[in-house]
Order: structure tokens, then sequence, then C-alpha cells
């Protein structure tokens, strides 16, 4: 028996809305909304995708759940067809965005304490010069949010990104172009928070005494180590982290009803809502200064908008100064 041998693929014979289609499915991971989003129908999204099939010899995306996967092949050529449908349409139709009638989607990435930092004077910026613009705030996982703007899953990340940046300053200084761009928004301090009446919140805080604290981590990952730890460990320090969790608000409110300590951004202490039952104190060590910094894509498909909503941040931030 002789097995079946694939035809070779015929650029030729591509149809450039396959990958539009292809682009929009990897971004949306269902087939339903990819559909909406392009205005066509769901079984004409399937047909692209089954014709493409067919072109690549490849599954490209199998079903799960309510939505799809999609396959290595899928994984490996989608930031390609992307970046190339994004440089098709800059040369073409150049990005523009009008805030008063915008209504596309924009995510965010951010903590819960930059959130609530910037998000309520964001929306006043937002009501008042762009009232049809709809913004989704999705939670930060770890420190390097680049994997999110890769996948479009974010259009910006705002944090606290010092590997991505030393990552970027390296790549600049090599002489390459850096896929990423960053502006920073502002400068934060930590505190070591507990409650009020906690043995060590009153007088000064000694090192030895904040390192034989019971710790509360905040961890986006959930790994028990972070900034802090890596400040102790060069003076050969070390604290007992006796739980981790991800929020900001949970640590606050943990410590509020505990005796265990933790690091909060002097900013969000006042947001928690409950600063009546804290107590802060500077940090008995010299800590990297923390800066606030936004991440996004250069080749993002939301350029124009990405640059309105930089500004519409930075204008909110002059309350922190």
């Amino acid at each position: 028996m002789i097995a079946a041998v694939t035809p070779p693929f015929n650029f030729r014979s591509l149809d450039l809305n396959l990958l539009r289609v292809f682009d929009e499915v990897m971004a949306e991971r269902n087939l339903t909304r990819a559909a909406s989003n392009l205005s066509i129908t769901q079984p004409a999204v399937s047909n692209a995708l089954r014709r493409l099939r067919d072109l690549l010899a490849d599954e490209l995306l199998v079903r799960k759940g309510h939505g799809v996967e999609p396959t290595p092949r899928a994984l490996a050529i989608w930031p390609v067809v992307r970046q190339s449908l994004e440089m098709l349409q800059q040369s073409l139709v150049p990005d523009s965005f009008d805030p008063a009638t915008a209504t596309s989607p924009l995510v965010l990435a951010m903590a819960d304490s930059t959130a609530a930092t910037l998000i309520p004077p964001l929306v006043e910026i937002v009501e008042r010069e762009a009232p049809g613009l709809a913004l989704r705030v999705v939670p930060l996982i770890n420190r390097d949010p680049r994997h999110l703007l890769n996948e479009a899953s974010a259009d910006l990340a705002v944090g606290y990104f010092p590997a991505v940046l030393a990552d970027l300053t390296a790549e600049a200084q090599s002489g390459g172009l850096p896929e990423y761009e960053t502006r920073r928004l502002y400068d934060g301090q930590y505190v070591a928070v507990m409650r009020k009446g906690h043995t060590l919140a009153n007088g000064p805080l000694s090192l030895d005494d904040y390192c034989n604290a019971r710790h509360l981590l905040v961890s986006f990952s959930g790994q028990a180590w972070g900034f802090i730890d890596e400040a102790l460990a060069l003076l050969g320090k070390q604290r007992r982290i006796a739980l981790t969790v991800n929020q900001y608000a949970t640590a606050a409110r943990v410590v509020a009803h505990s005796d265990m300590v933790t690091v909060l951004p002097k900013h969000f202490v006042p947001l928690t809502g409950i600063a009546d039952q804290l107590q802060q104190q500077p940090l008995p060590l010299d800590v990297t200064a923390v800066h606030v910094d936004a991440l996004w894509l250069r080749r993002s498909r939301h350029l124009a908008a990405t640059a309105w909503l930089l500004g519409a941040f930075q204008r909110a931030t002059h309350a922190l100064a």
C-alpha cells in the first residue's frame, strides 16, 4: 500500500482572507466571537479554517470545551501572520483613533493595587472624553507580561517589570530594535504594613525584628520569593514566609486580623478601605526603587488608541505627584 503524499504548499493559492480569519480565531480562541469580530457567519469562519488546514496540511485549531485550542504549528506561525497583517494594515490604512467616537474595547493588564490607584482617575477621563470606549482589566500572573501582549490577551500592561526593562535595555544597547516600548508613569514606594497594636507597630522597625516576624508575601506566581527576599539575601538575611496571596487587597485584610507583616505600595494603603486598622512602617533595608511602567507591543494593532490611553494615564497620575 502506497502512503498518500501531501502536495507541496503553493503560496500563490493562498487567500489573504484565510489569514485574517486564522488571526482572529487565534486571538479569541472561539469561532463565534471571531465571526462576530469579522462581521461574517460562523460557518464562513469554519470554511476558511478548513481551506487553510488543507493548504498547510495541519489541523491548526482543534475543538476544546466551548472554544478551540491551537496546534504547535498554529502557535509557531501565528506571530508571523499577525505581524505581517498588522504591517500591511498600517501601510495601507494608517491607524487612527478618535476618542469621542471610539467603541472598540481595550484590554489592560495590571495588579489590583495598580488598578486601584489608576483606574478611578482614568475612568473620569474616559467618561468625559471617550464615553463609548470599553476597558477590560485582567490580572497579572507574574512580572513579565510579554506573553499577554504577544497573544493579544492585553493591549497594554502597567506595573513593575524590572527584568523586562533590563532585557529591553540590553537589546537596545546591542543595536537591536526591541519589540516592546515602555513609558514611566510614576515612581512607587513600598512600606511594611501590619495591624494596629502589633508588637512591631510602634517605634523604629529593626532589621532583625523584621526578619523574625511571620510574613505574608504578595506573589502573582505563588512563589515564596520576591524582591524583598533578594535584598535580604544580599545582606545575608532571610525572612519566614508564612503565607502567599496574589492580591494586595487580600494581603491588607489578612494582616489587619493577624500577627503577620506584609509589604504594600504606599499609595495603596489609603485605598484598602481599612487604613484605620493598619500601621505602616518604613522598611528596615534598602530596596531597589520601584517604577511603575506601561509596556506595549511596538507592532500593536491599536497603536493610536494606545497612544491616547498613555496620555490619559499620565494625566491620571498627576494626582500621585
